[in-house]
């Protein structure tokens, strides 16, 4: 039987944040790297400390079969609780140390610890395996005051764990009945394959039965996968709900949770890419043009606007300016460039040299299928564009 110490704050002068952040589980029968660890998500230098910040939140990342998750990102999300004045940690765990109990009763261990430090509010995070060791924490300590769950998971998907991957649904449900006081909020995506299906109703019942204040999200528009939450259309709608979720309760007149952006085009977008009067052109390219002239206007999954304004042809070419608004990543600032392309078996493609490639499709519903390759080859974004205008 393994057992575990854990380094609390009591063993700690209250000078030394240092040191409790550094504090780990330590299985005695393991080598040293099997733990889990809490560790600032950003550095040291971004924290506040328990009397300045809004509260301490504490990420935890998935648990995959062949590699480490520890070695993951903190989601893109995880941002904006640092820009609202939050402390931002995660919990590393090594697999050979990670399970549901003891993952579970480190992260409740942790939680106790940074409210004994003086933190008011003490926020759970998580995707997948994560979200599981969140939901159950929060059923070990009533110091947990919200946990924010993004597609939970534990026993694996549809593909590689079918006999178990219902466990997903039918494990859930005992433990956010076991959840004691904090709030809940999860986050279920289309085209999960380690989601069974049909778990938003039920989640909700269960959480309203035991009078806890939640927030169930299930299928949101265009975000889709187990890895939904990763994105930067997630951050565009979801992150500043999050954020409220995990200041307070719900409010009646609370803003909806599922933010407009990306609906309409924004200003800056829409008065860069106001397409010009079609060029004259022959007969026959005009014709084969007419239908994709226009302001063309969506967003991609990493969270930025797009836009394609065609406004004719020059000669053999068409013409048309592509627009990209500002990324969630700083470094992504707002792009606008003058491309000239051609009709090539019914598709709109601009391919020229040095630049990267990108091709249309019109739809039978009047929209129109984008597709955005890397000119070296290493990536590919898609989405469906509406006409504005």
């Amino acid at each position: 039987m393994r057992t575990i110490r854990l380094l609390t704050l009591k063993n700690l002068k209250l000078g030394r944040l240092a040191a409790v952040l550094a504090a780990a589980l330590v299985f005695a029968s393991m080598p040293a790297t099997a733990q889990i660890t809490l560790r600032p998500a950003y550095g040291e230098n971004t924290l506040l400390g328990p009397l300045k910040a809004h509260g301490a939140v504490i990420w935890n990342h998935g648990r995959s079969v062949d590699s480490e998750d520890s070695e993951a990102p903190t989601p893109l999300y995880m941002r904006t609780f640092r820009e609202a004045g939050w402390d931002v940690f995660r919990v590393d765990r090594m697999r050979a140390s990670d399970t549901l109990p003891n993952s579970s009763r480190a992260l409740a261990g942790y939680s106790d610890s940074l409210k004994t430090r003086g933190y008011r509010q003490v926020v759970l995070t998580g995707q997948s395996f994560g979200a599981f060791i969140s939901l159950m924490a929060a059923g070990q300590t009533d110091r947990v005051d919200a946990v924010v769950g993004t597609a939970p998971a534990a026993y694996g998907n549809f593909t590689e764990a079918y006999d178990s991957y219902r466990e997903n649904a039918g494990q859930l449900w005992p433990i956010l009945r076991n959840v004691r006081s904090a709030r809940v909020m999860l986050f279920f995506f289309h085209g999960d394959d380690f989601d069974p299906g049909g778990r938003g109703e039920p989640a909700r019942g269960i959480l309203a039965a035991r009078g806890l204040d939640h927030l169930v999200v299930d299928q949101p528009a265009q975000l889709v996968g187990h890895g939904a939450a990763n994105t930067g259309l997630f951050v565009r709608r979801f992150a500043g709900c999050i954020v409220r979720f995990a200041e307070a309760p719900p409010r009646a007149g609370d803003p909806p949770c599922d933010e407009s952006w990306g609906r309409t085009p924004s200003n800056e977008l829409l008065q860069a890419a106001l397409p010009g009067s079609a060029s004259a052109g022959g007969s026959q390219a005009t014709s084969m043009i007419r239908p994709f002239v226009g302001l063309w206007y969506g967003t991609y999954i990493n969270g930025r606007e797009v836009a394609l304004a065609v406004d004719g042809t020059d000669g053999d070419s068409i013409t048309a300016d592509y627009v990209l608004g500002p990324g969630v990543d700083p470094e992504q600032k707002f792009e606008r460039v003058r491309r000239k392309g051609r009709i090539e078996n019914g598709e709109l493609v601009f391919d020229e040299n040095g630049r990267n490639v990108l091709r249309y499709r019109l739809r039978p519903d009047g929209r129109m299928t984008a597709t955005w390759l890397d000119k070296g080859g290493k990536g590919r974004l898609d989405t469906v564009l509406r006409l504005v205008n």
